[in-house]
């Protein structure tokens, strides 16, 4: 239910980014819409970032004979966040 609301969120972010942005291009942006245009754009990269951070840290990779190859970076994260016992 949560990732439904994320999703949405992100949605509604970049409606918002893409109507401001057309209106740049058409008649150009106010002071205030200018502002709320980078504070979008700020939380949409941080909201993706932060998504992109959790996909990556919740994955495991396998080669083609079963043998796990994660990279040691992303098992000590997983370890550390207590995910693995290795």
């Amino acid at each position: 239910m949560t990732e439904l609301n994320e999703n949405k969120k992100q949605e509604e972010l970049v409606q918002r980014i893409n109507i401001l942005a057309n209106k740049q291009k058409a008649t150009g942006l106010d002071e205030a819409e200018e502002k709320e245009q980078a504070a979008l754009r700020k939380e949409y990269l941080a909201n993706f970032r932060s998504g992109l951070r959790d996909r990556i840290e919740h994955t495991k990779l396998y080669d083609k004979k079963g043998n796990e190859v994660t990279s040691s970076k992303v098992r000590k994260i997983q370890h550390d966040k207590g995910w693995r016992e290795d």
